[in-house]
């Protein structure tokens, strides 16, 4: 007598037959069952997704080992560019914004106003389009051109390294965002990338947007530790 069917098939029955005539052996759920785990074939079977199952891979923003060395160098690499005037002229350290690659104070009394979006009849949106206007030194655009809110300043003018990425961290001065939302807001908010497509007539920041987004993730992989 031999089994006709293998093992591994893992059948809910088992036929054997002999030289005269065919039988069926229907074997009971648990019979089956302890059969299956007993078979090499079956174990392999089944332990095969397990095997197949990968670990999701971390983003790039998501903490690795902490490294207070590596994180200072790359908050110092993309601190010049916090400090250009087209990131800094809206993070002033008064109510008044800033101009031009000199950054002196925006004409017109131009105010901060109790939402970042000006202050009476001054609104930003009056000049600042959804667009830049075309022409040398024409007013830039975005369709959320702002300061921040009193609230919340974000100071940037006049900030040493240790103090600017210090103020980054903290919930109390950044308006409540985690690390990963720093470096998602730096990353990804169409505001800050207007630097990078400031209108005729204005210098760039001293490197792309990608490179100063990777050093930002970079800082807060490696722990955010703020420059001495």
């Amino acid at each position: 007598m031999k089994f006709s069917t293998p093992l591994c098939a893992c059948s809910q029955y088992i036929g054997v037959f002999n030289s005269h005539f065919p039988i069926r052996v229907v074997l009971p759920p648990m019979a089956l069952a302890t059969l299956l785990l007993l078979t090499p074939g079956c174990r392999t079977e089944s332990a095969a997704p397990q095997a197949a199952a990968v670990a999701p891979a971390k983003t790039a923003a998501e903490p690795g080992p902490k490294d207070e060395s590596g994180a200072r160098a790359a908050f110092l690499a993309a601190y010049p560019v916090f400090m250009h005037p087209r990131c800094m002229n809206c993070h002033p350290a008064g109510d008044v914004p800033l101009q031009g690659d000199d950054s002196h104070p925006h004409a017109q009394n131009v105010k901060r106003g109790s939402d970042g979006r000006g202050l009476y009849a001054l609104k930003c949106a009056n000049c600042h389009q959804d667009a830049n206007l075309p022409g040398e030194n024409m007013p830039p655009g975005n369709p959320n051109w702002h300061l921040p809110p009193p609230t919340m300043r974000m100071v940037f003018q006049g900030k040493s390294p240790g103090e600017l990425a210090r103020q980054l961290k903290d919930p109390g001065l950044n308006g409540g965002r985690s690390m990963q939302q720093i470096v998602q807001h730096l990353s990804e908010d169409k505001l800050v990338m207007a630097a990078w497509n400031p209108g005729d007539g204005r210098t760039l920041p001293p490197m792309s947007h990608d490179e100063f987004a990777r050093k930002v993730r970079e800082w807060a992989g490696k722990g955010g530790a703020a420059p001495e």
